[in-house]
Formats: C-alpha cells, sequence, structure tokens
C-alpha cells in the first residue's frame, strides 16, 4: 500500500510504484470516480483504433459507408419522430 498527501492546491502525487503498474506517464490523463465510500483512479490510455481491431465478432458483412449513413439518418428519424409523439 502507497500514501501520498493532498497539497493545499488539491494536488498530489502518485507513488512511483502506482504510476508503474498501472503504466501512467507524464502527459496521461486520469478519470476521478466515486463508487459507494472509495475513490477510484482510473488512467485514460489512448489506443490507436487498429487496437480493437478483431474485439467484436463479425455477424454480418459490412455493408459499405452509403448504407450505414442511411441506417443511421433512418433511426435518427424514426428516434425523433418517436420523441415528437410524447
Amino acid at each position: 500500500m502507497s500514501t501520498a498527501t493532498v497539497t493545499s492546491k488539491g494536488q498530489v502525487t502518485i507513488p512511483a510504484g502506482i504510476r508503474r503498474a498501472l503504466h501512467i506517464e507524464s502527459g496521461d490523463q486520469l478519470f476521478f470516480m466515486v463508487e459507494g465510500e472509495r475513490g477510484v483512479l482510473v488512467p485514460a490510455h489512448r489506443q490507436s483504433i487498429m487496437a480493437f481491431q478483431g474485439v467484436l465478432r463479425v455477424t454480418a458483412p459490412y455493408p459499405g459507408h452509403q448504407e450505414v449513413r442511411e441506417t443511421i439518418r433512418r433511426q435518427r428519424g424514426e428516434a425523433l419522430s418517436q420523441e415528437g409523439a410524447e
């Protein structure tokens, strides 16, 4: 377990062992969240979109950009018309 002290400006130095374990480097952004009585720090690592290639299983062939755009426009139109009816 590591500890750190909060300065009068609300700043804290993350201990080196924690930075190494979480691969936090200078310039990285961090998310701070509250879960119940605990604070959680999560590094927001930037990754290339290519790092996600193959993550999702393909269930159908890619229909092409134009078809995807038309589907999105159609779905947005349906959602907007449903909101207007409320």
